[in-house]
């Protein structure tokens, strides 16, 4: 700031310039005009100290590290966001760019009133950098945007290698198998519980083998497709209409394997990778006989469904893939060939009014034919909305709309519930409130679910759910369960506003100082989060808040309940916080915090870790 102050005649007075603190003489001079010239020429003198502060630097310097082993990379290509830098690094691992001078200041067209004309800048370096090379993935959490000011410190980039799964398939016989379909599958982790997702398929070589590359670290599940023998003596019969009527006695092939040697897709064992680490397989396909599956299927006749139905097949009541079977819409029946076992088949039809049915068959040596499976609609689930809030009634800051845009009422205006799958296998669609008909209506339901087990989220902007229940079964801790026909109990929610708030720091996560004036000290290096957990037992519901840059946190909007709290840097990681077995890892971290309602707490967390237990 510049105080002005009445100099006496022909004496010189001083100003201090933003520039550098330099004192700056000028003679006074009428109403203080000079004055203020000089003071507007000083900040426009200033603006380009700054561009050139910010661009000394001729170069950037840095190097690519394996993120596990820390050695250096080789001819790895580092590159700039927007492409105009790309260097591949040295022998060593290193890399460096020479940067062009940095665009004179120049005038802002765009600029209007006082401070027209004003000068701008353009700088010379990268908002951020990437490396990659064939073999490694790119480390999640580091940064590239995070380049330093100044030349004196390296930069440092990390690659974390690849893991491998490889392996062989092999048959009884020494004859070398037909390429054979290889999947993988992940576990993920959404919405604090686990799911298997699949990732990727590849198909074996002609001497049978196989290879899973560019895995991240995590816990996989591996299976082999269905194969049908194709023995020459068959030929006919497998070129020939697989549902005739057999003639030639059974047909053959290879069920799925899943490893290891496994029945079916849950029971099967899981393959934990670590960064960089290769797993050797092996797996044997058994040859049995295959029989013939005709499943008769009856449907509303209004409902012709011309768009198809959709089956899938589960050996032994456990979802998962492996099996397959088809549908035949002339004959209005589900076939395919399936050896001897247990199989839960389910169909569902496409289209807006779905119609699903659910059938188990057994077969035992021989071939089936029925009995028929209906398939039947879903029906509604209703629900009912308690409020007991103790402010104001409003809007919130979210209004969930309509299709013909009508005005919502009551519980509509800020609540939505969601239906979402609880089977570990990731099939399925979550299933959402139905859409006001028209209006008024003031109405809650769920429409569309088809049979199974579902958790019920509620999203609301006002409040919390302060219980959900379906008769005596509590949904904030077990699932719904819905039965053939789409049946359920109505579901209950009672709604409260007295939320609770924790605020408080976490320790040890600014950078100080590397250099005299550095502008990254007191910074966080990476974007720290506190995850306030509920315990198994509580009503308390999962809440995240992004810590600032100075340590400190404030979490608003919690519902009452007891928490663990704990503090981890870098990206969000899949967090299985509703398992109380993989919580375990953490009864000793955090802190434990108990929130009645409107209570407002106050702590002090350490950070845990830059993983999660089993993603290492």
């Amino acid at each position: 700031m510049v105080e002005a102050v009445e100099p006496k005649k022909d004496q010189p007075h001083y100003y201090m310039s933003p520039c550098k603190g330099q004192r700056v003489a000028r003679r006074s001079a009428p109403d203080g005009i000079i004055l203020s010239f000089f003071i507007a020429i000083a900040c426009l003198s200033c603006a380009r100290c700054w561009a050139q502060s910010t661009s000394d630097d001729s170069s950037i310097r840095g190097i690519v590290v394996n993120s596990v082993t820390r050695e250096p990379i080789a001819r790895a290509l580092v590159s700039s966001l927007d492409n105009r830098f790309a260097t591949l690094t040295n022998s060593e691992g290193q890399f460096e760019f020479s940067l062009p001078a940095a665009d004179p200041a120049s005038e802002d067209p765009s600029d209007s009133g006082p401070l027209a004309g004003r000068l701008h800048s353009v700088s010379n370096r990268p908002y951020a950098l990437t490396a990659r090379k064939p073999g490694f993935l790119s480390d999640p959490n580091i940064r590239g945007n995070n380049l330093p000011n100044g030349s004196s410190k390296e930069l440092t980039l990390a690659l974390t290698p690849e893991a491998l799964i490889i392996g062989t398939v092999t048959l009884p016989t020494a004859e070398a198998p037909d390429p054979i379909t290889l999947e993988i599958f992940r576990r993920e982790v959404q919405n604090g519980r686990a799911h298997w997702v699949r990732t990727g398929s590849t198909q074996s070589t002609s001497d049978g083998q196989f290879r899973f590359a560019n895995l991240s670290a995590g816990t996989y599940k591996l299976l082999t497709s269905e194969l049908l023998d194709r023995d020459p003596l068959d030929s006919d019969s497998l070129n020939s209409d697989p549902f005739a009527s057999d003639t030639r006695g059974p047909l053959f092939g290879y069920p799925p394997v899943y490893y290891q040697n496994a029945p079916d897709f849950g029971s099967a064992s899981t393959i934990q990778l670590a960064a960089g680490q290769t797993q050797t397989v092996g797996l044997s396909l058994v040859k049995q006989p295959y029989y013939r599956v005709k499943v008769p299927v009856i449907m509303p006749v209004s409902d012709g469904q011309e768009g198809g139905v959709e089956v899938s097949v589960y050996a032994n009541g456990h979802k998962g893939p492996g099996f397959s079977l088809g549908y035949n819409n002339a004959h209005h029946q589900v076939e395919g060939l399936l050896p001897s076992g247990t199989y839960t088949i389910e169909a569902s039809t496409f289209g807006q009014n779905v119609l699903t049915g659910i059938h188990t068959i057994t077969i035992n040596g021989a071939p089936i034919d029925g009995p028929a499976m209906a398939l039947a609609g879903h029906s509604s689930i209703p629900v009912y909305v308690k409020e007991e809030f103790t402010s104001a009634d409003h809007t919130g800051s979210t209004v969930f709309s309509t299709a013909g845009g009508s005005e919502l009422s009551g519980p509509r205006r800020y609540l939505n519930v969601t239906l979402a799958s609880a089977d570990d296998f990731g099939i399925g669609r979550d299933v959402s409130l139905r859409q006001p008909a028209g209006p008024p209506e003031d109405a809650l339901t769920i429409e569309g679910a088809a049979p199974g087990s579902y958790w019920v989220r509620v999203d609301s902007s006002r409040g919390y759910a302060a219980s959900i229940r379906s008769g005596n079964l509590d949904l904030q801790h077990r699932p719904l369960v819905v039965g053939a026909g789409g049946g359920a109990a109505p579901v209950e929610i009672t709604m409260r506003d007295d939320t609770a708030e924790i605020s408080g720091t976490v320790d040890g996560i600014t950078r100080p100082a590397q250099v005299p004036g550095d502008p990254n000290a007191g910074v966080a290096p990476r974007r720290v989060h506190v995850d306030c957990v509920p315990l198994a037992d509580s009503s308390g519901q999962f809440a995240q808040s992004w810590v600032h840059a100075d340590g400190t946190f404030d979490a608003q909007g919690l519902a009452p309940g007891t928490y663990r709290l704990l503090a981890f840097d870098g990206e969000a990681p899949e967090f299985e916080y509703r398992n109380p077995e993989a919580m375990q890892a953490y009864e000793s971290k955090g802190s434990v915090v108990r929130l009645t309602g409107g209570q407002k707490e106050r702590v002090q967390l350490q950070l845990v870790s830059t993983s999660i237990p089993g993603n290492d």
